[in-house]
């Protein structure tokens, strides 16, 4: 992902899990079923008075873009749900309260008839304000209902002139709702305020901010962004950590999303049975500027309190998203065992030491990914686990033992050449 945030809604903790070997690979190789539910998209383009400008390829930017819409209409996929909504499109007063509200819902969210939606875009006409804010939180309810993923495409040329509303703080907002929706930006002709604020928008929710100064530009972005709507993706389950492990919520292997607040602890419970092993790995994503240093960390602990294992990670500012797992065997049961409950309960705290920069709001907390696998029969894995490289160690051994008498052998060789040359 192009902006800062990079998760995902639901992707970059997966990505993450599949990098350190937490989630079989086939798990996300499957074939997309037929029976997946559709993707919604909404289109939120805005049409204050300054669409009128014709700096785009010598046309303006609202011929740009009725242009690029007319064109992903026509190739929009038959699965997708999509909408047009408005900003800024009929109100040409200049009372500000009565601009801030204008917004519109061209054409509702659903199957496409590509004629009617044309229809309604040829009408456009550049006219009054720019409320983005307003025009989120209505395109956010516009998308609401069913199980698909859920992306709003906001397309402007300005910053939102409905302040105090903050459309950064909206998108964080609706972020926090825990309702798996993105909304990428395209800024046409940008300025650099209106690039912050795309930019803020699109990191808040996973999503990507573009710049765009000509037509084709415009068409293919648009284009892709619908497109990847279509893609099947892992969806994750919105859960609420607690603050200790006796209120924790139960989670089953899944993929999870939650904010956690800073300076908090988040805690979650697993089940594990006797010859099981539990993978699990947390990404914690700055969605907001924070300080220089920070770090992750992952507990899994006893419900008595006693830690079994821990994974950590620290970064320095090169990455917007921080990720650490751990994997914990549970050992089978011998005759002595067998009164005990068939299931331990491991208790997995997940914490972050982000900061923020000074002027920052702190709430929501960062957006956090929580992936749980409990597998069967861990096998040699539970030497990795147990034992930090396990049987690694044997082939550690054996290759620094092999360089050493190499290298023994080769200074013999060597010295041998010496002195045969010197006595030629």
């Amino acid at each position: 992902m192009i902006t800062r945030l990079r998760l995902a809604a639901g992707l970059g903790a997966l990505a993450a899990a599949l990098s350190v070997g937490l989630i079989p690979a086939d798990a996300v190789a499957d074939e997309p079923s037929a029976d997946l539910p559709a993707p919604k998209v909404e289109l939120v383009l805005d049409v204050s008075g300054s669409m009128r400008a014709r700096d785009i390829d010598g046309g303006s930017r609202m011929a740009a873009a009725k242009q690029a819409f007319n064109e992903v209409l026509d190739a929009t996929p038959e699965e997708v749900e999509l909408g047009i909504r408005t900003l800024g499109a009929s109100y040409r007063g200049d009372d500000r309260k009565e601009g801030c509200k204008d917004t519109q819902q061209l054409y509702p969210v659903g199957p496409l008839d590509r004629t009617e939606a044309k229809t309604a875009v040829a009408t456009l006409a550049p006219t009054g304000w720019t409320p983005i804010g307003p025009a989120l939180l209505k395109a956010a309810d516009d998308l609401e209902g069913g199980e698909g993923s859920r992306r709003i495409v906001l397309i402007s040329d300005g910053e939102d002139t409905c302040a105090p509303l903050d459309p950064c703080e909206v998108a964080r907002d609706i972020a926090a709702k825990g309702i798996h929706l993105t909304i990428d930006t395209l800024g046409l002709v940008p300025d650099a305020k209106t690039r912050e604020q795309l930019s803020c928008i699109a990191e808040a929710t996973g999503g990507t901010y573009t710049s765009i100064r000509h037509k084709d530009e415009l068409t293919d972005r648009v284009g892709q962004l619908v497109d990847r709507a279509a893609e099947p993706v892992v969806v994750p389950v919105a859960v609420e950590g607690a603050p200790r492990c006796a209120d924790a919520p139960q989670v089953k292997p899944g993929l999870y999303t939650d904010r956690a607040a800073f300076g908090t602890h988040r805690w979650y419970r697993v089940d594990v049975m006797p010859g099981q092993e539990l993978r699990a790995s947390v990404s914690v994503a700055a969605d907001r500027a924070v300080g220089p240093d920070y770090g992750v960390l992952m507990r899994a602990v006893t419900v008595h309190g006693r830690e079994i294992v821990r994974g950590s990670e620290a970064g320095d500012g090169r990455t917007d998203v921080i990720s650490t797992g751990l994997r914990y065997p549970e050992p089978e049961r011998d005759d002595a065992d067998m009164d005990k409950p068939a299931a331990v309960t491991v208790c997995l705290e997940v914490a972050h030491s982000f900061s923020v920069a000074p002027g920052v709001k702190t709430s929501p907390g960062l957006p956090v990914e929580l992936t749980v696998d409990v597998v069967d029969g861990p096998g040699e894995a539970s030497d990795v686990a147990a034992f930090g490289l396990g049987r690694g160690w044997w082939l550690l051994g054996a290759l620094v033992v092999t360089g050493f008498l190499a290298g023994v052998l080769w200074g013999f060789v060597s010295r041998a050449r010496v002195a045969v040359w010197r006595t030629n």
